[in-house]
């Protein structure tokens, strides 16, 4: 994780007394920034783990599922924000932290929107892969053209509706949704779908209108 703040995502999350126990006891037991970046994508594993499971999954089995892959969803967000934390809070950010700021995300993003559209083909619909690999696809571009912003010496852009926290708010949600829904219809699997088209749809979003903000700020005259 970078010690940079201005190359931050701002949240309010970051001022919890929650967030800030954990962060300076990760600190105190010697815990890289770097370390907890890792450890995100050990989370997107897990998703991705109980999205296929409950694609082979029904009744309980598949609900318990669902809200296992919800819960991997969080927890890959936690260790987000705790890199972050440990890294500029607690000044442990190393050389190497841009790299881990921004490689296990992309990887996780990944894994949890291709592996939802697998789990959603296993339980019977078909085209759900499409729309988690262009899900996932776009998710990487957000992060691109914001990335690019930098290089050219513009601000980080973190603008939605389609930004990491709300593709994952969204993932989370329809897999509460649908392990609470399903059991009472036919319909495996459309709940997660629907979600991935929703994901892409916001990414896709973003990805214009960040794209629109960078365009604008490099044409802007310069104030000296």
């Amino acid at each position: 994780m970078s010690a940079e703040p201005e190359s931050r995502r701002p949240l309010k999350s970051r001022d919890t007394g929650w967030a800030r126990a954990w962060a300076a006891g990760l600190a105190r037991r010697g815990v890289s920034p770097d370390t907890v970046s890792a450890a995100s994508v050990a989370c997107a594993i897990w998703g991705l783990a109980a999205f296929l499971c409950a694609g082979r999954l029904e009744g309980i089995g598949r609900v318990v599922a669902l809200l296992a892959a919800a819960l991997a969803i969080q927890l890959r967000l936690v260790c987000n924000l705790l890199d972050g934390m440990v890294a500029v809070e607690h000044g442990r950010g190393g050389p190497a932290g841009p790299i881990w700021n921004e490689l296990p995300d992309r990887v996780a993003d990944v894994l949890l929107l291709v592996g939802a559209g697998y789990g959603a083909r296993m339980a019977g619909v078909g085209w759900a892969p499409v729309a988690g690999w262009i899900a996932a696809v776009l998710a990487v571009l957000t992060a691109y053209v914001r990335e690019l912003g930098r290089g050219l010496g513009q601000p980080a852009d973190f603008s939605g509706p389609g930004a990491k926290p709300h593709r994952m708010a969204v993932l989370t949600l329809v897999a509460v949704a649908a392990a609470i829904s399903e059991p009472h219809w036919r319909a495996a699997g459309t709940v997660i779908a629907m979600g991935l088209v929703v994901i892409a749809v916001l990414a896709g979003v973003t990805v214009i209108r960040r794209t629109l903000h960078l365009a604008a700020r490099l044409a802007a005259p310069s104030v000296e």
